[in-house]
């Protein structure tokens, strides 16, 4: 059993751990000599937590021993992305800048994963300031697909996709403004959850673009994404954005039926100019769902062919406005891709700002007029597949198009109407594994992860894992 730990889901570990089978500290040990393995290959911690997590398991040990079970976290070692406040902890945000930066207090997700019982390993790494979607960073070195090491494993939350993958964190937290937790989660073949806006609090997040912003699961499977989100969710006074709703049981509402299930499918925006291998997993996804009782139906929503400007103009703008004084005091110590972005978020005036709240304002009516007459939406999470490191340009068709214009095209609607978004595996494309997107309306998600886990069932990735071995 124990040399497969690293393989294992926190649905099957939880078991093992609550029935005393396996302890949080035997667990812990496996996960982080992995990480210690994997490493010089995937480059995905910023810092391991060796003393912290040992402590933390051996009191998660002692509760489970004397009956005082928490959960389904408790004793579950995974590390989170680094722009999320640890109480006297370095979080540099992977930048320059912020290398030396200790908070004083735990992020609300954070404190929440604690109460939990979960074990932290450490910080993961992300593209610098979350703004990007490579993870190539300049001050730490590029994070490496599990799956390839020559490709990009997506961002910014790269380090937790890759980690997950890769069996060095068990779960882990991503953000997402534009699509960062559900592009890694594509890259890297794992479940990537964009929750609803405000349903988990970011005190304590770094920001990127404040009105943009999410913070979400990233993990091996639909199930533990739902038993994540239920540690995670939930109303915060410190959070001027957080929605006061009811708690759900996600875990609960996973059934795996979806007959009569109606299927939204949008050709005009979500299956235009896709990979054409892609294109045919992600309907063939749809087509395992339809054997399965459920039902689709084409939709138009007009107001999608604005959304890639008006997610542009808000992101350039918020991000430039939270970076301003930096980027004036010291330009030099930003990387060279995003200070040409917060430099760009300069540009537009209040009235593009304004004109694109109100191209925002006119989405989310669409959508909302759509989930009138369909439960959920699905389209390809990505329309390519990841390229190689260092490269701005990846292949089309045939056509070498520009990476970040298309990566963030089917993901950044979400974020902009604040609707949630999942992204689950559905097969592979060579060896590189490729998603498909699920979105619902605002605090949806145990339908997109009844949906996801329907799909899941069918076995996409055949199994099959990483294989990462040391190069010479």
């Amino acid at each position: 059993m124990s040399k497969n730990l690293i393989d294992l889901a926190v649905e099957e570990l939880a078991p093992l751990l609550e029935n005393k089978s396996i302890s949080p500290v035997e667990l812990t040990k496996e996960v982080i000599e992995h990480a210690d393995h994997t490493e010089p290959q995937i480059n995905a911690y910023m810092d391991i937590y060796r003393e912290d997590a040992e402590k933390s398991a051996k009191e998660a040990e002692k509760e489970i021993l004397n009956g005082k079970y928490r959960g389904m976290y408790h004793g579950i070692p995974m590390a989170l992305k680094d722009n999320l406040y640890f109480k006297d902890k370095v979080t540099t945000m992977s930048s320059k800048i912020h290398k030396d930066f200790v908070s004083n207090y735990d992020a609300t997700v954070v404190a929440k994963l604690r109460e939990a019982g979960a074990v932290f390993t450490g910080k993961l790494s992300m593209h610098e300031y979350a703004w990007g979607i490579t993870n190539n960073n300049p001050h730490y070195g590029a994070v490496r697909n599990p799956w390839d090491l020559d490709k990009i494993p997506g961002g910014s939350s790269g380090g937790s996709g890759a980690a997950v993958a890769a069996g060095s964190s068990v779960a882990s937290l991503g953000t997402d403004t534009a699509g960062s937790i559900r592009i890694p989660a594509s890259a890297c073949g794992i479940v990537g959850l964009k929750p609803t806006h405000g349903l988990v609090s970011k005190y304590g997040c770094y920001p990127l673009a404040w009105s943009l912003d999410h913070i979400g699961p990233m993990t091996k499977t639909v199930k533990d994404a739902a038993g994540l989100l239920e540690v995670i969710a939930g109303y915060d006074k410190n959070d001027p954005t957080s929605a006061n709703v009811p708690k759900e049981n996600y875990l609960s509402k996973i059934t795996g039926d979806v007959k009569d299930l109606v299927i939204g499918v949008n050709e005009d925006f979500f299956f235009n100019e896709v990979d054409s291998d892609i294109d045919k997993l992600v309907r063939a996804g749809i087509q395992s769902l339809v054997d399965q009782g459920a039902k689709v139906e084409t939709m138009k929503i007009p107001t999608l062919q604005y959304a890639e400007w008006a997610e542009l103009v808000t992101s350039l703008s918020e991000a430039s406005a939270i970076h301003d004084t930096d980027l004036k005091k010291r330009p030099e110590d930003f990387g060279d891709d995003i200070r040409m972005l917060f430099e760009l978020g300069q540009l537009p005036s209040a009235v593009d700002y304004l004109q694109a709240q109100q191209v925002r304002r006119q989405l989310k009516q669409d959508f909302q007029k759509a989930f009138e007459k369909v439960d959920v939406l699905i389209s390809p999470t990505l329309p390519v597949a990841p390229n190689t490191i260092g490269e701005d340009l990846v292949d089309l068709n045939g056509k070498q198009v520009d990476l970040i214009d298309n990566i963030i095209r089917f993901t950044g609607p979400a974020n902009l109407t604040g609707i949630p978004g999942l992204s689950v595996p559905c097969g592979f494309k060579g060896n590189l594994p490729i998603g498909l997107q699920i979105m619902g309306p605002a605090f949806s998600e145990a339908l997109l992860l009844n949906t996801g886990y329907a799909l899941e069932q069918t076995n996409p990735l055949q199994g099959k894992k990483p294989n990462l071995l040391i190069r010479a």
